[in-house]
């Protein structure tokens, strides 16, 4: 089950905030605890705060504080775009909505309100944040102004671009159509959107659409002079009142607003008459503009009555007024009871619940973004602090890395160097490292350095190593970091930033050695591409693996996957696909494919497959038609170490894919390895994955 929903609509004024209120009542009657999340708010000028926020948590009573219900206003999403910091929006709004997750049954999550300069371009926006929080979404579009044949496309449309982006969706809301269009608008989405797609539609209605005289006031920036009791009127149509008196009472209509001049007290007093009168319909308000106030008799003839439509005065004049009174658009406030049970029982009346419920249970969320991924694999390695070490203290890199490691308090670590010359580099780095916060080890003064060196001796001593020998082997930082892993002095190593892999590893391969089980250390890569992770093994350890070797490779890498949260459907990649090719390579990597089959049945597994099939929906329908992994391939086995390692570097810089790892498997004990080129990001998130790995 979805523990989460993403409302959005494809356009301005679709009437969102009608389904956003029937889906909370339906979800409060049904779940416990319930939150409501906005990734960005419009801050509302009178309270400083998001109407729609205030909204819900006053009706539905939620247990919510309101700095937690939103993660931007509009202007900082606006700044941090401009600056390029697309990432840290994107983790800040998971990491808000993660806490809301975290803390309740379901979350209501609403998208953007479609205002401003960024509109056009806000339909994206919400994709991008749905697809990274990867839960499922409500689409709402706009009926109003569009006919069925244009809804239909429009509808058509967006649901390419979700296809596109691999976005669950839930269904499709249709909104404020006109009711003459309503039986068509049914047949054709009937005859025209996919089986099975969950579509409703809700027709217009002008109760909710028209804006109150408490929403044109504001907008107007108006003075209200009367009638504050009645602010809750509803504004169906506007009229300018400089014409004479007969002529203005004739063009009166259910709810209108007369905008006119404050000094016309014939129209003031004849429309607060009209509004009595069971002649003529309703009047919503008067707006008098202009600056002028009304002369005192009239004022004085007005205070007298009992009851008094409302009336406000601006500065602005009467064009300027009018213009600023037609752009209004509806929207539902706190205080307005009628407006917010109108639109509940409008999305009870239209929507079919019990199938949405249906769909909210039986939802999945499939894949996982870059985003997601990082910020769950944070979130895991906090769960339970581990103590790295972190022997080339060094490099700069190392200790920036360290700060931020630190300061998210996400492990504990080690750096192995001298104090005096870290301290030095911190201070001329200026970055914030708490020296009191680390153990700092010099290893040739430590005093584990002798048992070390004894430990050392006794484990290789059949391989012609001397105390002489040992002693030299415990100086250098990757030994002494492998032995305190080895000795249970610290739960992992991250090593590499200056050293070769072969310098990192080989310590480990001497005396931590492989689990039991498996024969052959490997690694993978976890590739981050725009919409999806993905595994890619063995990219740094095994020059030409064995068909044996292979299958090992396979099912650690498998492993790692499902450790991560990846489901694994494995490629076994060549440059053949199923049975068109013949050669040693290919018949290396079926036969790998065969062991694997053999000895972990349990795992999706295809091979040979070239790499576009297996990634690649359309290729793999074509090449491998009935296969369960062609086209959506999770993990990728490469069939040797120089295909492999160019291939992740190739879609690493052709892509901009974030490449976390090496991450070595198969050890008894974590150790990862670096590359020589590595950045503080790659530090930081080698760092995370060996104190998941040091978890299991």
């Amino acid at each position: 089950m979805s523990k989460a929903i993403y409302i959005t609509s494809s356009e301005p004024y679709s009437g969102k905030s009608v389904v956003s209120l029937g889906l909370m009542n339906m979800l409060a009657g049904k779940i416990k605890k319930i939150a409501y999340f906005k990734p960005v708010i419009r801050e509302s000028e009178e309270s400083g705060k998001d109407i729609y926020i205030q909204t819900m948590i006053e009706h539905f009573g939620l247990d919510l504080q309101y700095e937690d219900t939103f993660a931007f206003t509009y202007n900082e999403l606006l700044m941090y775009r401009s600056e390029g910091n697309t990432a840290y929006i994107i983790d800040t709004i998971i990491a808000k909505y993660k806490k809301l997750e975290d803390l309740n049954d379901f979350v209501l999550v609403d998208g953007t309100d479609f205002a401003g300069d960024g509109a056009s371009f806000e339909f994206y926006y919400n994709l991008e944040i749905v697809k990274n929080l990867g839960i499922p979404l409500i689409l709402i579009t706009k009926g109003d102004g569009y006919s069925p044949d244009e809804i239909t496309k429009n509808v058509l449309s967006s649901l390419q671009v979700l296809a596109d982006r691999e976005i669950t969706l839930l269904a499709i809301i249709a909104n404020r159509v006109a009711v003459p269009y309503i039986e068509e608008l049914q047949r054709y989405f009937a005859e025209r959107l996919p089986t099975g797609l969950l579509h409703s539609i809700v027709p217009m209605n002008k109760d909710l659409s028209s804006p109150t005289m408490k929403e044109i006031i504001s907008a107007v920036e108006g003075t209200i002079l009367f009638g504050h009791d009645f602010l809750s009127n509803p504004v169906d149509h506007y009229i300018v009142g400089a014409m004479q008196l007969r002529n203005c009472l004739t063009r009166l209509q259910e709810n209108t607003l007369i905008v006119t001049p404050g000094d016309r007290g014939d129209i003031i007093i004849a429309m607060i008459q009209a509004n009595l009168s069971k002649n003529y319909p309703k009047v919503a308000g008067i707006i008098l503009s202009g600056g002028l106030e009304p002369e005192e008799p009239i004022i004085k003839l007005v205070e007298g009555l009992e009851s008094v439509i409302p009336i406000a005065q601006v500065q602005t004049g009467t064009f300027e007024t009018v213009t600023r009174v037609g752009s209004v658009q509806s929207r539902i406030y706190a205080d307005n009871k009628f407006k917010i049970d109108l639109a509940i029982s409008t999305f009870e009346k239209y929507i079919d619940t019990t199938a949405i419920i249906d769909r909210i249970i039986t939802s999945k969320p499939e894949g996982m973004t870059p985003r997601m991924f990082q910020y769950e694999l944070v979130k895991r390695a906090k769960l339970a602090k581990k103590h790295i070490v972190l022997p080339e203290g060094t490099d700069d890199r190392i200790l920036v890395a360290a700060a931020r490691l630190l300061k998210q308090e996400v492990v504990r670590l080690t750096i192995l160097g001298k104090k005096e010359e870290i301290a030095t580099a911190v201070k001329r780095l200026n970055i914030t490292l708490d020296l009191n916060n680390v153990d700092i080890i010099d290893p040739a003064t430590s005093p584990n350095f002798p048992d070390y060196v004894t430990t050392f001796y006794e484990l290789r001593k059949n391989k012609n190593v001397n105390m002489d020998m040992a002693t030299d082997f415990m100086r250098d930082g990757a030994y002494f970091g492998t032995m305190m892993v080895y000795k249970g002095h610290a739960d992992g190593m991250v090593s590499g930033a200056i050293n070769t892999t072969q310098h990192t590893i080989r310590p480990a391969l001497q005396f931590i050695k492989t689990k039991p089980g498996v024969s052959t250390v490997s690694s993978v890569f976890f590739m981050c591409l725009p919409d999806r992770v993905t595994v890619f093994g063995d990219c740094a350890v095994n020059p030409n693996p064995t068909s044996e070797q292979l299958a090992d490779i396979a099912i650690s890498s498998a492993e790692s996957s499902m450790m991560f949260g990846i489901e694994p459907k494995i490629a076994m990649l060549s440059y053949s696909s199923g049975t068109s090719g013949q050669g040693e390579d290919v018949e290396k990597v079926r036969r790998a494919t065969e062991l694997v089959k053999t000895s972990r049945p349990d795992l999706k597994i295809e091979g040979p497959i070239q790499y576009d099939a297996a990634v690649d929906p359309a290729v793999g329908k074509q090449k491998l038609p009935n296969s369960i992994v062609a086209g959506q391939a999770s993990v990728l086995i490469f069939p040797d170490l120089n295909t492999g390692n160019n291939t992740y570097k190739a879609v690493q810089r052709e892509t901009g894919a974030l490449a976390i790892g090496p991450m070595l498997q198969g050890l008894n004990k974590p150790v990862n390895d670096l590359s020589r080129g590595c950045t503080v990001d790659d530090i930081f998130n080698t760092v995370v994955i060996t104190s998941i790995q040091a978890q299991q």
